[in-house]
């Protein structure tokens, strides 16, 4: 059996194509947040909203809002009100539901969110300092903030994160370039 011979022009296209460099991980935000198990008598899902703040405090883009989406009409919506800070800044304006934004609650344990630049919610995130919040409010619960501070674009791969106290666990930032 012998092997087709290709013209030139194929040939050198063909091992052209060989030496491209393996395509990259596009740049983005990766985020892994916990919400912890609580030993409490009456345990509620926490609603959670995830969002970007620029350092006026202004929203650059809600990038996630778990809420009790399978109440009866929209009785699940009245109770976002409660994450205050997101609600003040930006939930107020919204309706629900957000298409790739909002969602249901999440159980106890560790949940990965990922957001590529130039796509939504994400968007074309102008260059500059910003941080990542999160919040999240329980029925019968508490209510907490967690903010991590982070450069937008990264250069080189960056990663922070901050810890809450009762109703959120750990949130973990990477800025991919």
């Amino acid at each position: 059996m012998s092997l087709p011979r290709l013209a030139p022009a194929a040939l050198i296209a063909a091992l052209a194509a060989l030496a491209l460099p393996a395509p990259t991980a596009a740049a983005g935000l990766d985020i892994t947040l916990e919400i912890p198990r609580l030993d409490v008598a009456e345990y509620h899902r926490p609603y959670v909203a995830v969002w970007i703040e620029r350092p006026d405090h202004s929203v650059a883009a809600n990038l996630a809002v778990w809420y009790d989406d399978d109440m009866a009409g929209d009785e699940g919506t009245k109770w976002l009100k409660d994450m205050r800070q997101w609600w003040r800044r930006s939930g107020r304006g919204l309706s629900m539901p957000v298409d790739g934004v909002s969602g249901a609650t999440r159980p106890v344990g560790q949940h990965q969110l990922r957001f590529e630049a130039g796509a939504a919610p994400l968007g074309q995130l102008a260059a500059g300092q910003y941080e990542l919040v999160v919040e999240a409010a329980r029925e019968v619960g508490g209510r907490e903030v967690v903010r991590v501070p982070f450069q937008w674009p990264a250069t080189t791969p960056r990663q922070a994160e901050a810890t809450g106290s009762s109703e959120l666990g750990k949130v973990r930032l990477a800025v991919r370039p």
